[in-house]
Order: C-alpha cells, then sequence, then structure tokens
C-alpha cells in the first residue's frame, strides 16, 4: 500500500481514483442511494481540433480493471486514517469490503471509429459502482484512444507499406503511459514498438536502431564512424544504422562503396534531423535498395508534407507527437437512473438522455453516417455499433488479438469517405439524432424546467 516511488500496482487500482469518486459514493449510502440501478456513457463532446474520427481504444484495460475491482483491509484502514471520512456512515465500509462490480457493461470493440457525442462505453451497475469506476475508465480510454488516433491517421498518410515504428517511451507522460501508448499504437497500425517490456508483454517483439551516443563513443575511441558502425554490426548484423551525427551524405557514400565492395550488408539507414526531403533523396541515390527510417518530431502532417515533396521515405519512427497529442478530453455521464432519463443542461455540456445505441449506416461506397438513438430502437438495416460486454461482473467479451484489433482499425477507416479521414481541415461523419431521442431530449428538457424544487425543510 505504501509505495513511495508511486508506482502503480494493480492491486491499488481501486484507489486510483479522484476523492469525490469515494465522496460521493459514501454520500450515496448515506441516502440509501447506493443500490439505486445507473447507467453512465463515456463518450467525448467535441472532436479534437482538425480530427475528423476516434478510433476507440482501451476497452480492454477497462475491462480487467473492471472485473478485479476490489478494496481490501489496508485500503480501507487508509482512508479511514485519512481524517476525511469521520462522518460517513458504518455501511460504506462495510460496502467496500464486500463490493465487487456487479453491473452489466455495453462498448464498441476497440478500433471502432467514433465521433462527437457517441457513447464508445456504457456502465450500467448500481449506483455506487458505476459512480466509483469513473476516473479509472477515462483515464485509460481517453488516452488509448488518442494514440490509436493518431496512428490511425499516421498509417492512412503513410500508406500501407511504409514501416511505421513506436518511439514515444520517453516522452509518454508516465511508465503506465508508455505502455498504454505502445499497445495503442501497435493496435491501431502500427508495426513494433521500441519499448521492450510493452512489446513482451504483448507477444511482440521490439523493434530499434541506434543512438548518436554509441556512435560518438565509438568514434572517440575506435578511431571513426565506419568504425562504430562496423562495431554495431558485428553483433547486430545488416542493423539499421543512424547516419546523421555528422555528415549524412558523407556517411551515405561511404557506406554505398562498402555495399558496392560487397563487404557491407546493410538493411536500412535513419535520419533524424536535417532537411528529410533532400537527404532522403540523395541518399536512395547512391543507396537504392536500402530502405532510409525517418524520425525526429514527425506526426500525421510531417509524413503528409514529406510524401508531397517527393521525400524517398521507406518508413517513420513516431514518438513525442504521437504520445503527447491533442488530447482526448472524454467525459463520463449519468444518462439514466432507476430508469428515470436524465441529463446535464449548462451552457456547452448539454448531454443527452437515456441509455443509447449508435446505429451505423453503409452504402457500396463504405460508411454513410450514424444515427445516435435510444437502446430499445430498432436497428432498421444499420448496424448497432455498442455490444455487450460484461454481464452481472462476469466479462462475455473475448481478448482480442492486436493484430484483429488493427485490421478493424484499419477497415474502419478506409470505409471513411476522403473527407472525413483528410487530417487538414476534416469534414467529421455524419451523425443524426433519431426522432426518438429528440423527443426524449425535448421532454426531459421540459420536466428540467417546469419541476418545482423540493422544498427545503424549516
Amino acid at each position: 500500500m505504501n509505495h513511495p516511488d508511486l508506482t502503480p500496482y494493480p492491486d491499488d487500482y481501486s484507489l486510483l481514483t479522484d476523492l469525490y469518486q469515494l465522496t460521493m459514493s459514501a454520500c450515496y449510502v448515506g441516502e440509501q442511494l447506493d443500490q439505486r440501478s445507473a447507467s453512465f456513457e463515456l463518450f467525448i463532446r467535441r472532436l479534437p481540433e482538425n480530427f475528423g474520427y476516434l478510433v476507440a481504444m482501451g476497452l480492454e484495460q477497462a475491462l480487467h480493471y473492471l472485473t478485479h475491482f476490489r478494496f481490501n483491509s489496508e485500503q480501507i484502514q487508509a482512508l479511514q486514517q485519512t481524517g476525511i471520512f469521520t462522518h460517513v456512515p458504518e455501511a460504506f465500509w462495510a460496502l467496500l469490503a464486500e463490493g465487487r462490480f456487479t453491473g452489466d457493461v455495453w462498448a464498441v470493440p476497440e478500433g471502432t471509429v467514433v465521433f462527437a457525442n457517441e457513447p464508445i462505453l456504457r456502465v450500467e451497475a448500481p449506483l455506487w459502482q458505476a459512480q466509483l469506476v469513473e476516473t479509472y475508465l477515462l483515464n485509460t480510454i481517453n488516452y488509448q484512444t488518442l494514440i490509436a488516433t493518431k496512428t490511425a491517421r499516421m498509417r492512412d498518410v503513410a500508406g500501407e507499406d511504409a514501416l511505421l515504428l513506436e518511439f514515444g517511451t520517453r516522452r509518454a507522460f508516465s511508465p503506465q503511459a508508455s505502455l498504454w501508448a505502445a499497445r495503442a499504437a501497435l493496435a491501431a497500425g502500427m508495426n513494433a514498438t521500441s519499448n521492450v517490456l510493452a512489446a513482451l508483454q504483448l507477444g511482440q517483439n521490439p523493434s530499434g536502431t541506434m543512438a548518436h551516443a554509441l556512435v560518438m563513443a565509438l568514434t572517440a575511441i575506435e578511431g571513426n564512424e565506419d568504425q562504430a558502425f562496423a562495431a554495431f554490426h558485428r553483433y547486430f548484423p545488416g542493423a539499421t544504422l543512424l547516419i546523421d551525427t555528422y555528415d549524412s551524405i558523407a556517411a551515405a557514400e561511404r557506406l554505398a562503396a562498402q555495399v558496392k565492395a560487397g563487404t557491407l550488408q546493410l538493411s536500412g539507414v535513419r535520419l533524424d534531423s536535417g532537411d528529410l526531403v533532400e537527404q532522403s533523396q540523395r541518399v536512395r541515390s547512391l543507396l537504392p535498395k536500402v530502405k532510409i527510417l525517418a524520425s525526429g518530431d514527425l506526426d500525421e502532417h510531417e509524413i503528409l508534407r514529406l510524401n508531397e515533396a517527393g521525400a524517398e521515405i521507406d518508413g517513420y519512427g513516431l514518438g513525442t507527437k504521437l504520445v503527447t497529442g491533442s488530447p482526448v478530453n472524454g467525459v463520463y455521464k449519468l444518462v439514466e437512473i432507476d430508469s428515470i432519463p436524465v441529463m446535464k443542461a449548462s451552457s456547452g455540456k448539454t448531454t443527452y438522455p437515456g441509455r443509447k445505441q449508435i446505429f451505423r449506416q453503409f452504402n457500396g461506397d463504405g460508411f454513410q453516417g450514424d444515427r445516435l438513438g435510444l437502446f430499445t430502437e430498432v436497428p432498421d438495416r444499420s448496424l448497432p455499433l455498442l455490444q455487450c460486454v460484461v454481464k452481472q461482473g462476469n466479462r462475455i467479451y473475448p481478448t482480442e488479438s492486436l493484430a484483429a484489433i488493427s485490421d478493424r482499425t484499419r477497415a474502419a477507416v478506409r470505409s471513411l469517405p476522403n473527407s472525413v479521414r483528410q487530417v487538414q481541415t476534416p469534414t467529421p461523419g455524419t451523425v443524426i439524432l433519431s426522432k426518438a431521442l429528440q423527443t426524449l431530449t425535448a421532454q426531459t428538457q421540459t420536466h428540467l424546467h417546469t419541476s418545482p424544487p423540493n422544498q427545503l425543510p424549516s
């Protein structure tokens, strides 16, 4: 429980939450509302700027969290010792000690394209449970959805044949974030990650090249850059070489001479600085059969620019701008309690009431549009996207392979119109509200404005 290094351990995940989740739950217990049936939906109000779509990701970790959700005696004692909960009923502690997640969860499969106001996930559970899990669900789904969407956009502009490597570990916001970023990137279409722990835990081989430090160190000790390259190849034959430590073109010229003489086998070179268009073109002329990998604060916009400028690049190492991109500000809002639809009506943050379903429509060219409707509506020749993944606390949705999720991501993105896919000034996909949802929203708004406030006790 006491971990000064702040390393998150799975047994402590129930405490990885905001304080108000616990204080609200204690209030629910005191008011005897804790067991009321509640439905919360997780969705994004507005897409990040210049995003036409999002790729949902993070469900696997969300389900693992929910099915292992529990509080132990040490955690409960730690909460009691804070002094914050002095006035809460004893029933609250009993609830935590015995509680498990017993609700249902509906979600879109990972790799599914979604748009603003469409629920990625819905939790239907006793109020205290549905409330307490909010923070962790938002944390994993928001971040992995960002990484997956950035990856999908990069893959889309780079093309199917480009090698895309996830290099973001040193720039991710935490060690845990680096693992989630690597996973989301692989699931959304990247070929490999340099994160050794993530790769091995996910049953993959890590992939990487070399750093300038090795070239500088061996050059200083062993004499020159070519000897540094030769030393690295003694232990990793044919490995990709980083050639821009001193002079990229001069290095390429010397390597080309060795390749031509048959004294060197070389699979690839990496460029990490300078004018990547000009350098890649000159390196290609010198090493026509060697793959050229580029890195250095690249994103989908820069990949698009390089392609349009005629850069000769076969693959990209993506790091900083992948793992620290525009935030995905997902929210988690109550939509129904005891079968009563509820909504938030504050300016700029209005929500839609009731349990909802996304009905996706296709035509001969692919994606046609979405209808956001009530959960009880008939699909009417459209595909309902939200699926039941947890039933009465038991997971019923199988763990999917990264390859399967990646295939779904690529198919989903390819089905979108070019206007939605483009990375500059895209047009978000069409989403209409069903008549039933419009009617329920109007009725709920009317009820909010006409119901008299409860009279306070004297």
